[in-house]
């Protein structure tokens, strides 16, 4: 896909380009289908799945090989840290908008608005953490992801990637470096239709089916990249006793 100016405009993604595709480069062999499916211009909203925490690396490098800058949605605190908040906010990140007071539902419009208004898109993982599922399958999702596509009514787009478990798994603390190059399959999928439920991302029951759709378009991606079936059940980390971390929303 040919480039967009947000890539061949000088910016921080420059920088960070150029030491981070090199290195995902090395580890992992991307192979991407169905990426015209990526919008090649204006604001986007951008659902993976995720179960490992190299995941942010091989979304960002397939985006920007697409012609896109990879900004995602990370914790408010970063945003507070030295440094690191002034790349965050110079690159156009957006900090996680709680769903717990009116303040964060005025925080979502405008951070919705901000997107279209620039043409961008974002990466937000709908599960807010590493999935539970011992078989790597998507989980119960969070609304961050479409909260913000329901508010500015900006596409939302599922994407799958399989593989980057052979570069580091779940909860594992090193990387596997040894060659070959671990293989990465990536999928896009068309945008996930909410057009019936636009104007009423307030309800509840809304969010809710919004959010079933965008986790059935995800796994139903994630079952052609492994050529099986996923549970007929999502799983449910509340029903197993476990505690959800990295939330985006309760």
């Amino acid at each position: 896909m040919r480039a967009t100016s947000e890539k061949t405009r000088p910016s921080l993604f420059w920088f960070l380009a150029v030491l981070v595709v090199p290195f995902v480069s090395f580890v992992a062999k991307i192979r991407v289908r169905d990426a015209e499916k990526l919008p090649h211009s204006g604001a986007f909203v951008l659902a993976p799945n995720h179960y490992s925490e190299f995941d942010p690396l091989i979304v960002a490098t397939a985006v920007w090989r697409l012609g896109r800058a990879p900004r995602f949605m990370a914790k408010e605190s970063l945003f507070r840290v030295p440094v690191l908040g002034w790349a965050l906010r110079g690159t156009g990140m957006i900090p996680v908008a709680r769903a717990s007071s009116s303040a964060a539902a005025k925080q979502t419009l405008k951070q919705s608005a901000e997107l279209v208004e620039h043409g961008r898109g974002i990466i937000v993982y709908p599960e807010g953490t590493l999935t539970r599922d011992p078989d790597l399958w998507p989980m119960r999702g969070k609304s961050g992801a479409v909260r913000l596509a329901l508010a500015g009514e900006i596409p939302l787009i599922p994407m799958a990637h399989w593989g980057t478990q052979n570069v580091m798994g779940r909860y594992q603390k090193g990387l596997s470096l040894w060659p070959p190059r671990k293989k990465v399959d990536v999928i896009i999928g068309d945008p996930v239709d909410l057009s019936d439920l636009y104007g009423r991302s307030g309800e509840r029951t809304v969010l809710v089916e919004a959010n079933d759709r965008l986790m059935a378009a995800i796994t139903a991606l994630l079952e052609q990249l492994r050529g099986e079936k996923a549970p007929a059940e999502r799983w449910n980390p509340s029903d197993h006793g476990q505690k959800e971390t990295g939330r985006l929303d309760s």
